[in-house]
């Protein structure tokens, strides 16, 4: 069996993780990168995985995806990039005459209409799109979901969702090309669109078969950024009474949970880790309901384990390449993507208006074409 030829387009610091992902796999090699700095192509061609290799180093994104000897390509540039750069590799309108296969990074991209755009076009040319939404099997997030589908705790009634800290959200970036461009709307910065595209997309399928109602949102430029959202607050509503918050807060010097969910039995959180540690994330306590005058007593809430390990980057690389050769979907379906950035739509929109977004409609239709 062949591995699956792919260009990397854009070498920064995930691009470069890519790569030792998709060289892990083992069902997948890395045959061209694509950066417009030298020193990133350097480091690229220094990679462990790369350095010796018959790579093709290229300065211009199109005359990567112009290589006649390309399956795939993943791009993984600045977030208001993704849709031309995907679009374009989607297109059968080159001089091969074959649209390529493509994994993109998060988030997806801008907005729903670009992001149904890249759905209906891998459509049409049938070629794979996927979305590298890796959080959906982090360990926190898995012993989370096992904790709803135990019942232990009854009905929810209020899930929160936090990432804080205080410091920028551009973290270590690589230096060689625009190392703040997350705190640039232009290039599609801000925290909503960064750790806040992997959150929403966990909170909606955490909470099926209950659907968000409505949004409000509170998006600001405090610290780190004069015109993206450096702080990033989300009130969700859903059709079964239950609340839920997200916040990416890199303006607090005082982090809280990670998780926090109160319910029928109880309440459940775990604590905040600056390093982003999900082994601590998923380190849950649980404090019971106490006895009320009615005559309910205190239970004591037994959690589940810790879930089973999730997909690794390089098990979600090697069920791409199984995708593009037809033997079954990606990990992570493009299609499925869409009531994340629908919802992503309806906070950015709710901030600038001061006011409740209704999502049920629309989130229902989607998600009745993505599941």
């Amino acid at each position: 069996m062949n591995p699956l030829r792919v260009g990397i387009i854009g070498f920064g610091r995930i691009g470069a993780e890519h790569a030792g992902w998709i060289a892990a796999s083992d069902t997948a090699e890395v045959v061209a990168v694509c950066d417009p700095t030298p020193l990133r192509l350097a480091k690229a061609a220094a990679h462990p995985t790369l350095a010796g290799r018959d790579v093709q180093f290229i300065q211009q994104w199109q005359h990567l995806i112009d290589l006649p000897d390309l399956d795939a390509v993943l791009v993984s540039t600045p977030s208001a990039m993704h849709h031309q750069q995907v679009m374009a590799a989607l297109s059968a309108d080159r001089r091969r005459g074959q649209a390529l296969h493509v994994m993109v990074e998060k988030p997806m991209a801008l907005d729903l209409t670009q992001a149904t755009a890249m759905v209906q076009q891998a459509e049409n040319s049938h070629r794979v799109l996927s979305v590298f939404h890796n959080r959906r099997w982090d360990a926190d997030y898995l012993r989370i979901r096992e904790v709803k589908t135990s019942g232990v705790l009854g009905r929810w009634l209020n899930v929160e969702s936090r990432l804080h800290q205080y410091a920028s959200c551009v973290g270590p970036a690589a230096r060689e090309y625009r190392p703040n461009w997350r705190n640039e709307a232009a290039f599609g910065g801000g925290g909503l669109y960064d750790w806040g595209s992997h959150f929403v997309d966990q909170l909606w399928q955490l909470m099926l078969p209950a659907k968000p109602v409505r949004v409000f949102a509170q998006l600001r430029a405090n610290v780190w950024s004069s015109d993206c959202d450096d702080f990033a607050r989300l009130c969700i509503d859903f059709d079964d009474g239950a609340v839920g918050l997200l916040e990416i807060n890199c303006t607090t010097a005082l982090p809280l949970p990670r998780w926090h969910i109160d319910a029928a039995r109880g309440t459940v959180q775990s604590p905040s880790s600056l390093t982003f540690d999900v082994s601590a994330w998923a380190d849950l306590s649980a404090t019971p309901a106490p006895a009320t005058s009615t005559g309910n007593p205190a239970t004591a809430i037994t959690l589940p384990p810790m879930a089973p390990p999730g997909l690794s980057e390089s098990d979600i690389w090697r069920a791409f390449a199984a995708a593009a050769r037809g033997e079954g979907p990606p990990a992570v379906t493009a299609r499925s993507v869409l009531p994340t950035t629908l919802l992503i739509d309806a906070a950015r929109h709710s901030s600038r208006q001061g006011q409740t977004v209704d999502v049920h409609k629309p989130f229902t239709e989607l998600l009745a074409g993505c599941i």
